[in-house]
């Protein structure tokens, strides 16, 4: 008997317009997002700037084109902030979220950060003493403790150019947080950062409640470390493109998932230039690719179990 695998396929609305940089898509309606990305197969979207911001518009804009709502980025500054303060902070946006039946909030660590400028990535920041890390974790329990209170869980978003990026943080931040704080696994930053996607993952799958799928160039990565480029020059050159258009190994990805009975969204999100990567036809394949993955890795697992 094959054992089901309990995910949906969401999109990120960057394959259409990026929020860092208005250039990639800018003038692209939402209402061209969403219809598009409904066409092609995608259940729900994660939240992007075009988005409205109340609750009830919300889920109406959702529901016009019958999509669920997926999740939503939030930038956190527990690196400087107190846990009272990020947590006043997040109170319109966590509302929004669970209203909109999100379970999972997108936790992005903004403080110092240089995802959204011209610095090099090599310059981003750093927790250099053990004691940092710890207060960062202890902040980071209690801010998810209050998330879960809510019904949603902080799914914690390693990021290039942020303080948590290379497998060793990830590895670390891990080690020091309760299992409230949940990780959104991304195989494309994973991947840029220097990991083996699917070795950190394996390591990890337990506490991942989020998934972001992605995939690299690695020709471009090289360049974009060897040139001392920026995210955003990565992002412009071509880093990043959906799942089955790169390097990375989704097969495996997405069989250490289901033998390790993930349940959630798998989120097609690739920052991409629109007129190099058509928006369309880049979120069709990583639709299909996806789609026939979700649908083959069980069949392979029953199949060997037999």
């Amino acid at each position: 008997m094959t054992k089901p695998f309990d995910v949906k396929i969401g999109i990120n609305p960057i394959s259409w317009s990026n929020d860092d940089l208005p250039s990639l898509g800018g003038k692209t309606p939402l209402s061209v997002a969403l219809a598009e990305g409904k066409a092609i197969g995608y259940q729900g979207f994660e939240l992007g700037n075009k988005f409205p911001r109340e609750p009830e518009a919300l889920r109406a804009v959702l529901a016009g084109h019958g999509l669920e709502l997926v999740s939503g980025w939030y930038s956190g500054r527990l690196a400087r902030r107190s846990v009272e303060e990020e947590i006043e902070a997040v109170d319109t946006h966590l509302t929004l979220l669970a209203f909109n039946g999100a379970k999972v909030m997108v936790y992005g660590e903004v403080a110092d950060s240089i995802q959204g400028t011209q610095e090099p990535l090599y310059k981003r920041p750093r927790f250099f003493h053990p004691e940092q890390w710890r207060d960062y974790a202890d902040k980071l329990n209690a801010f998810a403790q209050h998330t879960l209170s809510r019904g949603v869980r902080v799914a914690y978003h390693h990021h290039m150019g942020a303080y948590v990026e290379t497998p060793a943080d990830v590895d670390r931040l891990m080690s020091l947080t309760s299992e409230s704080v949940g990780l959104l696994f991304d195989s494309g930053h994973m991947t840029f950062a220097g990991g083996d996607a699917v070795a950190v993952l394996a390591r990890h799958v337990g506490r991942v409640c989020h998934m972001h799928c992605k995939d690299v160039r690695p020709r471009v990565i090289r360049h974009a470390r060897n040139r001392n480029w920026s995210f955003l020059e990565s992002v412009i050159n071509g880093a990043f493109t959906v799942p089955g258009d790169g390097s990375i190994d989704f097969r495996a990805l997405i069989r250490l998932l289901y033998d390790n009975d993930y349940s959630g969204w798998l989120v097609v999100e690739a920052e991409q230039d629109p007129v190099v990567a058509p928006s369309y036809r880049y979120a069709e394949k990583g639709y299909r690719y996806l789609r026939d993955l979700v649908e083959r890795v069980p069949l392979e697992a029953a199949r060997e179990a037999a």
